[in-house]
């Protein structure tokens, strides 16, 4: 007998957060969060996305154990600022049975139909600085900090209920010691005296806090016209401030000005904090903050995740800057291997971008979609 229960305490939340766990005991290559701040995230008072979102949370029971667990998320942004009337689904897991995950859908579909939504994509999360897709491609690969991860039945469930692939994204790799810099070097040293940019680089995260504001606004302004972006609130910004940027080496956030003193570029690095994470086992105490601490400071892979290039000077070359600048962080580093999160398949400027870097794309994921008319 399957049931579906809602929850709304925090008491129950870290039981939805704490399920993965079980599920994904034996895996290697399954990546878990920190719990308490998973339960944070997903918190009301704490989380400014429900200013602009809603959310619910839904466990399925089997025979009284639970067996999955689910979100249904409307972000009224994109519905009534984009008039993309989508119902959202993000943070599902469930054990193999198509019956468990027919139940949890029904839920999120019911919630869409209810508030006249025209169609249930997923799995996404609130917004865009949030995880996105299952993985179709790359289970034998270790996941990341910002990246869900799924055995291969979640695909053939959402298949069986007559859903279809949306939205591509590839996820790749290059080694650093492998990388021929010379072109970007050469291109970076003329793009800057050509538009009179000039590379800014940090050393201690009070240098970054400043510019942050000014970063979220070339990032909105990067991304406008993807059809999968919806804009970030002042409060999210600060938010993802807070949570996210003190966990970065300053070093691996690099910044491009122009003559005027404006910000026309940024990208950040982070260090993997895969391995550390599963060390960790979902608790920064008593020794979970140091394996994190440890990362930080002497992991030598990082992860790619941000870039936001003004649209008026994206496609003249600023990447180069971009690039040049973390190839020398990362030699002095010692860095072997960057990874890049996941990127839309059909956005061929950021692909192009890396093309000098030989990267190899080791993950692929997609969005599902089903039409709820």
């Amino acid at each position: 007998m399957i049931t579906i229960r809602e929850i709304t305490s925090e008491k129950d939340l870290t039981t939805f957060v704490k399920f993965p766990f079980k599920l994904y005991k034996n895996s290697p290559y399954w990546v878990p969060p920190i719990i308490k701040d998973e339960v944070a995230s997903f918190s009301k008072s704490k989380n400014p996305v429900f200013e602009d979102a809603d959310a619910r949370f839904f466990l399925a029971y089997k025979n009284g154990k639970i067996a999955g667990r689910i979100v249904a998320i409307i972000n009224w942004n994109e519905v009534n600022a984009q008039g993309i009337r989508k119902m959202r689904f993000g943070w599902m897991d469930m054990i193999d049975d198509v019956e468990v995950t027919a139940r949890l859908i029904e839920k999120v579909a019911d919630i869409g139909k209810e508030n006249g939504m025209d169609f249930i994509e997923g799995p996404i999360g609130f917004n865009n600085l949030d995880k996105v897709g299952l993985l179709t491609k790359g289970y034998d690969q270790v996941g990341t900090m910002i990246s869900w991860y799924n055995y291969p039945y979640y695909v053939d469930h959402l298949i069986r209920l007559g859903f279809k692939p949306e939205k591509f994204y590839d996820e790749s790799y290059f080694d650093v010691p492998g990388v021929d810099i010379s072109h970007n070097k050469r291109l970076s040293e003329v793009v800057q005296k050509r538009y009179k940019l000039i590379p800014l680089n940090f050393k201690k995260t009070e240098e970054i806090l400043p510019y942050v504001t000014e970063m979220f606004e070339v990032f909105d302004k990067s991304y406008a016209k993807l059809d999968s972006y919806v804009p970030l609130s002042n409060k999210l910004k600060e938010f993802f401030k807070q949570r996210y940027i003190k966990m970065i080496n300053p070093e691996y956030i690099k910044f491009v000005m122009n003559d005027k003193g404006r910000l026309v570029a940024f990208a950040i690095t982070m260090p993997s904090y895969s391995k550390a994470l599963q060390k960790a086992r979902g608790y920064l105490f008593p020794f979970g903050f140091i394996h994190l601490l440890w990362a930080r400071k002497f992991c030598k892979e990082v992860l790619f995740y941000l870039i936001g290039i003004l649209p008026e000077y994206q496609k003249k070359g600023v990447t180069s800057i971009i690039l040049y600048e973390f190839y020398k962080t990362y030699k002095e580093k010692n860095i072997k291997r960057a990874y890049r999160s996941a990127e839309l398949e059909n956005n061929k400027d950021i692909h192009l971008m890396w093309k000098a870097f030989n990267p190899v794309i080791h993950k692929k994921r997609s969005t599902y979609r089903k039409d709820l008319k």
